[in-house]
């Protein structure tokens, strides 16, 4: 009986810890911002077409001279 007395009161312990753990959490602003994530994630779909570089164009401007 004594290991179940044990039992409770460490389990209402964890619960305290993570209660605090939780309202420390929710005043430091954790949770604000719940909408900007799920609409972020259609925002990084954009096809970002790549510049060629100079050092391609050489590389062109070589093969075109040597033929």
């Amino acid at each position: 009986m004594d290991i179940l007395y044990l039992m409770i009161l460490c389990s209402v312990l964890l619960a305290v810890v993570f209660l605090i753990i939780f309202i420390v959490s929710a005043k430091s602003g954790q949770f604000e911002d719940d909408e900007s994530p799920a609409v972020r994630i259609l925002m990084d779909s954009e096809i970002i077409k790549e510049k060629p570089s100079p050092e391609k164009e050489v590389e062109v401007s070589k093969e075109e001279k040597s033929d």
